[in-house]
């Protein structure tokens, strides 16, 4: 018989019990059993791992699932839908085939929309109202537009999400899973990690933080001035020594040519993971407890699992590409997570894990169910919730109601001895609302599992399984920049945030000159610039850049037009204020094509550019005199050559004195 295997992170003298329960208050951790003692129950569990993915509700993927709390149907028809104004319609919910959906807005007020005083049949007016194109993919307020608001009424059946539905048939699907709060990712991710969400104005001052169930975007992005001082879970688990990994996919998708493959080497993507679903990095606890180093790469969650050597607690967030979040394909999120959950399945801890799936809020999608209320701050609309375990009961649907509270009531109670994220025991009092964990609505996860039984077998699945899923061309490349040369132009791009659901095979771009298009030029699908000859100086161009997947050229960008041959932009661009005047200064352009003739600047006030004022040739600093006080400027500088004006450098915002 092999040796037993010790818990990791966790002490393993239980003789040390007596002496170390005073000073973990009266709730010690929980010690390994002796070597002789049987393990039973939820202490069977060494490993639990929350991959939480994007913006689905529950209705949108288990709709039709047989025995779920689904769409309302009468003979396979929706007796629900959603009214339409613009049209004077209603929208039923229908079978959406496409890889690529954009949903709706997602934040507090869509919520509310979308609930209707329990009505549940106000998402597509929400749709309609929405921005369809937003600079931040992952803004609250994005959406489809009137144009296309219906989509949010799509679901999508077991032919196109196939793997999402056999953990559902061989383990647990819980269809009452609810997000924590009435918002959007950043919030969700902050209830996952710490059962709440605030504003904090003092580092290490929990009771500086008030609540925030719905951080705004335009303050709610973690930056370097970010102040998350109340606690999260990490701080229970550092404080009684539980192992804890957070894993991100920083800009690198971890896609499998290999159907069979666990884990391969990863695809360069954009954009990496973005703050709001990494959040754990400003929290002052996560900082003071030297505990940064646990934030990793998810190729280390890959080699952990491989090893054999998984901390106990795991949570594995995406990047965009494979994060389900629209327009990200669901294709290359279900690969993304099956390749996760195979690595899980391959791993010698398989036998004593329990995976946690979940999306993290439900992206504007229709769902019917009405959230319950547990506090001033949830619970959200429904999402959907699977449990795969050696341990889990198999085809068995949950219905009790479940939030992500319960991921970290089931830690608790597996590794802390039920010591809860409670201000009063914890030793960090903040003016939190509630204990979370503790709500008599919230359901046991442990009813999920049945400990008795012999730990089944893995359910290995296709990382690329045959679906119904229909592809889109690509989305525009992003960030699209192009810079003049002496008879060409040089452009630079991004990857587009979606690439429809099928590899991208190429870049397009086509000049034109005076509104005539000029033959184009094609790159191949891992170029990210590109360089444009034959064109002549002196004349202006403009541009439009496609990317390409076998479906063919997608949606265009198109960089701002600007005269061959002219000058670079100036660099440095820096603007100071005076009275009534602004001081600007600049560096000289690296490139100016032929010698530079002067320099134009613009000042603008918020959208309004006012009259250009002009330079000399070797003029990099100048005063611009009879601005408006209390008014915000910025300056825009360009370069002049015998060609004409080059592209312009904006200065940083002013206020004038």
């Amino acid at each position: 018989m092999s040796r037993p295997r010790l818990m990791s992170g966790v002490a393993a003298v239980g003789v040390l019990a007596i002496g170390l329960c005073a000073s973990f208050g009266a709730h010690p951790p929980r010690l390994v059993e002796n070597a002789g003692a049987a393990v039973t129950g939820i202490h069977k569990i060494k490993h639990v791992i929350v991959i939480m993915q994007e913006n689905r509700s529950f209705d949108s993927y288990f709709g039709t699932y047989p025995g779920a709390d689904g769409i309302p149907m009468s003979n396979g028809v929706p007796t629900v839908c959603s009214p339409f104004p613009i049209h004077g319609t209603c929208v039923k919910p229908f079978l959406d085939h496409h890889d690529v959906d954009r949903g709706g807005p997602h934040g507090g007020t869509a919520a509310v929309q979308d609930i209707d005083a329990g009505q549940m049949d106000g998402f597509v007016a929400a749709a309609s109202q929405a921005s369809p194109s937003c600079g931040f993919v992952q803004d609250p307020a994005c959406g489809t537009g009137s144009a296309a608001a219906a989509d949010v009424m799509g679901y999508h059946a077991r032919s196109d999400i196939p793997n999402y539905w056999k953990y559902a048939d061989n383990f647990v699907l819980q269809d009452q899973m609810f997000e924590p709060s009435t918002s959007w990712s950043l919030a969700a991710h902050l209830f996952m990690t710490s059962e709440w969400s605030a504003r904090c104005t003092q580092h290490y001052a929990p009771s500086s933080c008030t609540n925030l169930p719905d951080p705004p975007i335009g303050q709610g992005l973690p930056n370097s001035n970010t102040i998350y001082a109340w606690t999260d879970m990490t701080y229970l688990m550092h404080k009684n020594n539980v192992s804890w990994g957070y894993y991100v996919v920083p800009g690198a998708e971890p896609d499998c040519a290999d159907d069979a493959a666990i884990s391969c080497a990863p695809v360069p993507q954009y954009p990496s993971t973005p703050g709001i679903w990494n959040p754990l990095p400003y929290f002052d606890t996560v900082r003071n407890d030297g505990q940064l180093g646990n934030i990793k790469s998810v190729s280390g969650f890959y080699a952990a699992a491989k090893a054999g050597t998984l901390p106990a607690v795991s949570w594995v967030v995406p990047a965009q590409d494979v994060s389900e979040h629209p327009p990200g394909a669901i294709s290359a999120g279900q690969s993304y997570v099956t390749s996760l959950v195979n690595a899980v399945m391959k791993s010698p801890e398989w036998s004593s894990t329990a995976i946690f799936l979940t999306w993290d809020d439900w992206g504007g999608f229709y769902d019917h169910v009405v959230p319950p209320v547990v506090d001033v701050n949830g619970y959200g609309l429904r999402v959907p919730g699977l449990v795969i375990s050696p341990y889990a009961k198999r085809g068995y649907i949950d219905h009790q109601v479940l939030s992500f509270d319960a991921f970290n009531k089931f830690i608790e109670d597996d590794f802390l001895s039920s010591q809860r994220l409670d201000p009063v025991t914890d030793g960090r009092p903040d003016p939190r609302p509630d204990v979370r964990e503790n709500a008599s609505i919230l359901g046991d996860l442990t009813s999920d599992f049945d400990f008795t039984q012999a730990p089944r077998p893995a359910v290995i699945l296709a990382v690329h399984p045959a679906t119904t899923l229909v592809a889109v061309r690509p989305f525009p490349p992003g960030k699209v920049t192009v810079t003049s040369g002496n008879g060409q132009a040089a452009l630079r791009w991004q990857l587009p945030i979606s690439n429809g659901g099928l590899p991208l095979t190429g870049y397009t771009v086509v000049p034109f000159l005076g509104g005539v298009a000029q033959p184009a030029r094609t790159f191949g699908p891992t170029a990210l610039s590109g360089v444009v000859t034959g064109l002549t100086n002196g004349k202006t161009y403009s541009f439009k850049v496609g990317a390409s997947n076998s479906l063919g050229v997608g949606a265009w960008s198109q960089p701002p037009a600007l005269v061959i041959g002219a000058p670079t932009p100036p660099t440095a661009v820096t603007a100071t204020a005076g009275p009534a005047s602004a001081t600007v200064s600049w560096h000289v352009p690296t490139n100016s094509g032929s010698p530079i003739t002067g320099y134009v600047v613009t000042p603008r006030i918020g959208f309004v550019s006012l009259a250009p004022i002009g330079f000399g040739p070797t003029v990099t600093s100048a005063a611009i005199t009879g601005l408006q006080t209390g008014r915000s400027y910025v300056f825009t500088v360009q370069a002049t050559n015998a060609r004409g004006n080059g592209q312009g450098t904006t200065s940083n915002a002013v206020l004038i004195g």
